[in-house]
């Protein structure tokens, strides 16, 4: 079974001091009043808190007449005239306090860190769709569906909800052991040597945590993919009988994603319990030194009281900055994620002084040279498609056609040599205007999923539906469209689903009969089309190409004879190039090719059309 692992961007080593400052600079701090406000709730929860734990000493030692006089001290007079009335009242009110602080907190919180992960989201998918083809193609898509459905939020959980609950808690924490001081600073000293040991324990629960919330993102981005690829290619599944396979491939994941997960919430769970059990040791102890103090009257019931009220307060505050571990790992890991794929840039950008593209008369390759990495494809391109030319590229599979195809549009920039459009060269040009001259209809259309209507009119929204309906009649589309029961208005469904191949292809071509560009780029623009549809949408490519500059790449050469020029391509060199007749007679690689194509069966002598590898 081969495994499926998740192609994601290295995470950066980065501290989470500098994952806050940035995600302070970058989100936050537009909405510093509301976290301000979330803080400052935060804090009046710690501080009712804590003050609620404090009425209870001399509330207990005022109601059941215990140490009056140092009772009374610590109360307004008013209280220690009536502690029966205003004791409880002072209690309900700083609990009334502690509820809307809690109310405001959390309304707060809900607002900025929701905010935070619709930019985040929104960035995420702006980063994807400016991104370079060459990045694409190396890291799947299902790596940018996890970041944008779970990395945001997981990231809001950390630097929200995280960051003011460690405020509210480590408030409480604070709050409850300085009284604890005030009541008892000896046995409050002896609480404290416990911290260290807690806070050893809690350390490594988050290492351990830490660790797990790595393996189970990198986890989830090969879930996504597994997914994804299994439903984009379930066809292929189906009818290779691979169903029981790819449930296997799936489920190996799962797997290796649930270790992960029950690694992490291990820990989580051993958190929390272990820091109340040592919290329990804590509270034993204290009650044997209380004990021992109150035996000599230096301890009343009423300080006890508040002063185990105090501890368990503390402890339990404790135990949810335990759990918070897990959740502030997780999220400064999917935040370093999350940066790691916001940070790259893309390589092909408009120059700082880039113009617009202005009308020109031709399209020059002057010895363009290009190669994926170390591996070269295109060596020394040279030649020039003029004006209202047809320029044909022809050539064994991997020959370079449809590389050279999408330099034109800058999918990929060239290694060497230049690209002009008229004298001006490709890369003085913004990318807006190259493109907006150009138009392209490729060899496996795609549609969205939305109405026939939407689809001509993607690269002109503008467009009016006289406009939209001519286009569709010279691609040859309309007369399957008006028998579709709601029109042009007929949704496709997902990549057009909905639509046979041959009906796709030619909405794709309605598209760029709609588009109107000088520049028209056809990579065998008419293959999924019957015999008939292909007369009818090449006659209308035809007069659409009159006048402009178009270049195509023809896996039947019978599509090709009448253009201008023919490029035969080999192995990333151009070596015959000519008209139809003109590489015919010459006998190379073309005469070969056609030769393979329309060989003659000799039993029959009928032409017999054989597939040939002249794929791009």
């Amino acid at each position: 079974m081969t495994p499926i692992a998740a192609d994601t961007p290295a995470l950066p080593e980065t501290g989470s001091r500098a994952v806050m400052a940035r995600v302070w600079r970058d989100y936050l701090q537009k909405y510093k009043g509301f976290l301000g406000l979330a803080l400052a709730c935060a804090v009046m929860v710690a501080v009712s808190t804590s003050f609620v734990i404090w009425c209870l000493k001399p509330g207990i030692e005022l109601l059941f007449g215990e140490s009056d006089s140092a009772a009374a001290s610590e109360v307004p007079a008013f209280v220690a005239a009536q502690p029966l009335i205003w004791v409880p009242a002072v209690m309900i009110g700083a609990t009334l306090v502690r509820l809307v602080s809690q109310l405001g907190l959390a309304t707060s919180v809900n607002r900025v860190g929701h905010q935070l992960v619709g930019r985040i989201q929104s960035q995420l998918f702006g980063n994807m769709v400016h991104a370079d083809l060459g990045h694409l193609n190396k890291a799947h898509s299902g790596s940018y569906l996890s970041s944008v459905l779970f990395d945001a939020g997981l990231m809001r959980e950390a630097t929200t909800n995280g960051v003011v609950n460690y405020v509210q808690h480590g408030g409480i924490v604070i709050g409850s052991l300085t009284y604890m001081a005030f009541i008892d600073w000896r046995m409050t000293l002896g609480v404290l040597i416990a911290g260290p040991v807690i806070a050893a324990v809690l350390g490594q629960y988050n290492r351990r945590t830490k660790k797990a919330a790595q393996g189970a993102m990198d986890e989830t981005s090969s879930l996504s993919t597994a997914i994804m690829e299994s439903l984009d290619g379930v066809k292929i599944v189906k009818i290779n009988n691979r169903e029981a396979y790819e449930q296997g491939r799936v489920d190996a994941v799962i797997a290796r994603r649930q270790k992960h997960i029950i690694k992490g919430a291990n820990a989580r769970a051993a958190a929390a319990p272990v820091t109340e059990a040592l919290t329990t040791i804590v509270l034993a102890l204290v009650v044997v030194y209380a004990g021992w103090r109150a035996q000599s009257g230096a301890m009343t019931l009423g300080g006890f009281t508040a002063y185990i009220s105090y501890l368990g307060a503390a402890g339990q505050s404790l135990r949810q900055l335990a759990n918070l571990q897990t959740v502030m790992a997780e999220g400064f890991t999917a935040a370093r994620r999350l940066f790691a794929a916001l940070d790259v840039a893309p390589e092909i950008a408009d120059a700082p002084d880039a113009q617009a593209l202005k009308p020109f008369d031709r399209v020059t390759f002057d010895t363009v040279t290009f190669a994926y990495g170390d591996t070269p494809v295109l060596e020394g391109v040279s030649f020039e498609a003029r004006a209202g030319q047809s320029v044909a590229l022809v050539g064994p599979s991997g020959s370079g056609k449809s590389t050279l195809l999408n330099l034109i549009p800058r999918f990929y920039d060239y290694t060497s040599g230049e690209i002009r459009f008229g004298d001006t060269p490709q890369r003085a040009v913004t990318l807006k205007s190259l493109r907006d001259h150009i138009a392209l209809v490729s060899q496996d259309p795609f549609l969205f999923d939305d109405t026939i209507r939407a689809n001509i009119a993607y690269g002109r929204p503008d467009a009016t539906e006289a406009e939209i309906v001519q286009a569709a009649r010279d691609a040859a589309a309309l007369e399957f469209i008006d028998d579709l029961p709601d029109g042009l208005d007929t949704r496709v469904g997902e990549a057009g689903s909905r639509l046979s191949g041959g009906q796709k292809q030619r909405i794709a071509i309605a598209r760029a009969f709609l588009k109107d560009a000088p520049l028209l780029l056809l990579d065998e623009a008419t293959s999924a089309l019957d015999t008939q549809s292909e007369v009818k949408v090449q006659q209308a490519l035809e007069r659409l190409m009159a006048g402009r500059t178009s270049l195509m790449i023809a896996h039947r050469l019978s599509t090709v004879r009448h253009a201008d020029l023919i490029l035969v391509l080999r192995d990333g060199r151009i070596t015959e190039r000519g008209t139809h007749d003109d590489l015919l007679t010459r006998g190379g690689l073309y005469a070969e090719l056609y030769r393979t194509q329309f060989e003659r069966v000799p039993e029959t002598g009928e032409a017999q059309t054989v597939d040939a590898e002249v794929g791009g």
